[in-house]
């Protein structure tokens, strides 16, 4: 064997330098791998049938899960669109990058300038970047994400119910349709002018159509992708690929087929073309160099309740402390509906198969990880949330955070305040409250001092909050409000950002301002040109 019990080896020596360079840089051992981050927008836990027997919709997800690593402790940063989209792309809080609630179709403004993407980092480092999909950060002037570190950029600049549309899919309410200029020309000169812009989908800068359809949406999602994929390739570099899916967002936009055996109607149809869709996506990128690729699926927040038989599956993670109380316990909510999500990761050769791991986890890990994959350097002067997990993935650890901040999303309390955090098996409150539910009823912002406890390892519901007497709750008390104390301190000495939230109809993407509605030209005429009327305010009436 050679060498002493005091002087290793060459060959231990060996060993070990590989080990402390697998640990301290991934990509050195493993080379720089292909990323593509699919985000699904108001899919439920148990939508993912991996993680739900009843669901039956997923079998192209479902073998992602065979065939890489299942993460069934996954928390989306936010419980709403726009704050959980930052956090993912920055590995920063709301309450650190200024992003705490949801932009407008007329936002001036979108995730600060000083704030720096993912996108940013990897194209600094040598990555081909794109986005195909919802934005939601901003679409006015340098927020548009074209001038956030993305190459190329395809898709809507915000949710697809924020607007008019010719194809309104399935939706409580439906969207308005937009109206067409013999319709409206009876009106667009009085009091009644359309206020409604059309949904615009985006290349680059230039809208390609007002109002999209959306009934093609996906099949031009998936088209935009596999071209992206293909192109990035060819070109010899690698790449970053950011895919933020309309589903299972509202309005549904299936098409025209019976629904499936699930009994699940049109949301069933939905999520199996969703399915259908993440399952091409990985048979392109296989299909240029399998195991070149990390492939990392997860979602925004849990479902919207508030859309009845249109909302997704919760799984176990019920709420039910706050349903008694009334209103959702899902989306735009801190119980665990609302933040807990589906979340596989795939890379074949590098990440094991069939495995499930337990650790906690964060969307917002997904950018410190990505960084290190990739041997970049995390941006300077900030503090981050996110973790690299990448020893998680590798099947080296099943460890993730010692504390998981949750804050308010817009169903109760200030925006952004950091209402609730995950020590362990342990889940405190300090602001709870319900989002709107499916028969209307909204359970009104209660604060907690001394804040509610939950052992979800008991209470997986969190349904009975631990007696504020008992020796369990006296015994986490000090360790929870230690860590609560710590974060606040913590997030108050960083470098925090403030985004800007105002409001100026002349933010409004679109195509041809002085059509009613802001609906494209006829067909077979030139493309229009910059989307954004920065010098003078949208005309929505001729």
């Amino acid at each position: 064997m050679g060498g002493t019990m005091g002087t290793p080896s060459p060959r231990v020596v060996l060993v070990l330098a590989a080990v402390l360079v697998g640990l301290s840089a991934p990509w050195a051992a493993y080379g720089r791998p292909n990323f593509i981050v699919i985000l699904a927008d108001d899919m439920g836990w148990g939508d993912l049938g991996a993680n739900w027997a009843e669901t039956k919709e997923t079998p192209h997800l479902d073998e992602l899960a065979a065939e890489g690593m299942r993460f069934v402790d996954f928390h989306s940063a936010a419980s709403t669109c726009s704050p959980s989209r930052a956090s993912l792309l920055t590995g920063r809080l709301g309450a650190r990058n200024g992003v705490t609630h949801n932009f407008a179709v007329t936002s001036v403004g979108g995730l600060p300038l000083n704030e720096t993407t993912l996108a940013e980092v990897l194209r600094e480092a040598g990555y081909s970047t794109g986005a195909i999909g919802k934005w939601h950060l901003g679409h006015h002037g340098r927020h548009h994400p074209s001038f956030r570190g993305f190459d190329y950029y395809f898709g809507i600049p915000y949710s697809h119910d924020m607007g008019c549309t010719d194809t309104p899919g399935y939706n409580l309410p439906p969207c308005p349709p937009c109206p067409r200029l013999g319709a409206a020309a009876s009106r667009i000169r009085g009091k009644d002018c359309y206020t409604e812009v059309a949904l615009p989908l985006f290349e680059n800068v230039t809208i390609v159509q007002q109002p999209v359809n959306l009934s093609s949406l996906t099949t031009r999602y998936a088209e935009e992708a596999a071209r992206f994929i293909r192109r990035a390739s060819d070109s010899g570099r690698p790449f970053f690929l950011y895919l933020a899916l309309a589903h299972m967002h509202v309005p549904l936009g299936v098409p025209p087929l019976p629904p499936p055996a699930s009994g699940r109607g049109i949301y069933g149809a939905s999520l199996s073309e969703m399915d259908a869709l993440v399952g091409r996506i990985k048979r392109v990128a296989d299909s240029h160099g399998k195991g070149n690729t990390l492939l990392w699926f997860t979602g925004d927040n849990g479902p919207w309740a508030q859309k009845c038989e249109l909302a997704g599956r919760l799984g176990p993670f019920m709420g039910a402390w706050q349903r008694q109380q009334g209103g959702s316990s899902a989306k735009r909510t801190t119980w665990e509906g609302g933040h807990r999500v589906p979340a596989l990761a795939y890379w074949p050769g590098h990440i094991p198969a069939k495995q499930t791991s337990h650790a906690l986890l964060s969307t917002l890990d997904i950018f410190p990880t990505l960084v290190a994959l990739a041997g970049a350097a995390l941006p300077p002067n900030r503090r981050f949330d996110g973790l690299d997990v990448s020893p998680v993935l590798f099947g080296w650890s099943d460890v993730g955070h010692k504390v998981l901040l949750h804050p308010n999303s817009g169903a109760a309390g200030k925006d952004g305040e950091i209402e609730a955090l995950r020590l362990a098996q342990y889940k405190a409150f300090y602001t709870t409250g319900g989002a709107m539910a499916c028969d209307g009823s909204i359970g009104p912002a209660e604060h907690h001092q001394p804040p509610l406890i939950f052992n979800l390892d008991r209470d997986i519901q969190e349904q009975e909050p631990l007696d504020v007497a008992s020796g369990e709750y006296q015994a986490v008390l000090p360790a929870i409000s230690r860590a609560y104390a710590q974060a606040l301190e913590d997030i108050a000495a960083d470098n925090v950002s403030v985004a800007d939230y105002s409001q100026d109809p002349a933010a409004t993407p679109c195509c041809d301002a002085q059509h009613v509605a802001c609906r494209c030209r006829a067909p077979g005429s030139p493309a229009p040109v910059l989307a954004h009327h920065t010098e003078r305010r949208v005309k929505l009436c001729l």
